[in-house]
């Protein structure tokens, strides 16, 4: 492929500078246009060397990203992975961690829910932690209360019935569906709803709420898989390779 070359004053005056300190306020505007025209026929006759650029500038990025995620989540370890109000589930003694911010009215956690399933299944040896961040308005809210509130009433094993019911829910979120839901997984309905505006409830969703402020993260789902954020709804394969980085 034919390159043309920079004139021999801009090859002269960047060979005078230190790299990256061209000045080109000290060229005339005559050189300066020149320059310009040398420079945009050059990426013309060129245009891999603009993609190359980009794609590069595309890697910096991503790593400036990723090395943000990791200092969040180094910062946040601890409620991230430690807070005792939050539900435990998959391996307890798993060697990566996913934690999943989510919301029971949000049509992507409903999505991704039987994939997380799925994937904890088929590995085995993963520790999921489940922390309600309901964003999607007051039936959002509603739900998380409950889901909540029955930990802290009837403990671990009827917090994951609820939650698996309350993923597959499609109807509306209200006191009667949620009265009906408690009902047909034989659980006290009435002493969880009573629990559902309770100051333990409160503070969790505070809680939650605040972490998610610190991570940065404003939608549902928002996964943290080992030193990895996972901002959005992925297929199972594709966080199944998260896990397997994770591994090394």
């Amino acid at each position: 492929m034919n390159r043309k070359l920079i004139p021999a004053f801009a090859l002269s005056a960047l060979m005078a500078q230190p790299a990256g300190a061209l000045d080109l306020g000290s060229m005339t505007d005559a050189e300066r246009d020149d320059f310009g025209r040398a420079v945009r026929s050059y990426l013309m006759d060129n245009p891999e060397v603009l993609v190359e650029a980009i794609n590069e500038l595309e890697k910096k990025q991503n790593a400036q990203v990723a090395e943000g995620d990791q200092q969040m989540i180094a910062a946040n370890e601890d409620d991230l992975l430690n807070d005792p109000n939050s539900w435990v589930g998959g391996n307890p003694d798993g060697d990566v961690t996913i934690v999943e911010f989510m919301d029971y009215r949000c049509g992507y956690c409903k999505k991704a829910y039987p994939e997380v399933n799925s994937l904890l299944k088929l590995d085995g040896n993963i520790r999921f932690i489940v922390k309600e961040f309901p964003i999607l308005g007051d039936a959002s809210v509603k739900a998380a209360r409950f889901a909540i509130a029955t930990k802290q009433v009837a403990g671990d094993a009827a917090y994951e019935k609820v939650h698996d019911a309350l993923m597959r829910l499609r109807g509306d979120i209200t006191d009667e569906s949620l009265s009906a839901l408690a009902k047909q997984l034989d659980l006290d309905g009435e002493a969880i709803q009573k629990a559902t505006n309770s100051s333990g409830v409160e503070a969790v969703i505070e809680a939650n709420y605040k972490l998610a402020q610190r991570m940065g993260l404003s939608g549902t789902p928002s996964f943290v898989i080992g030193d990895e954020m996972l901002r959005g709804y992925a297929p199972e394969e594709a966080m199944k390779q998260m896990v397997d980085d994770q591994r090394g």
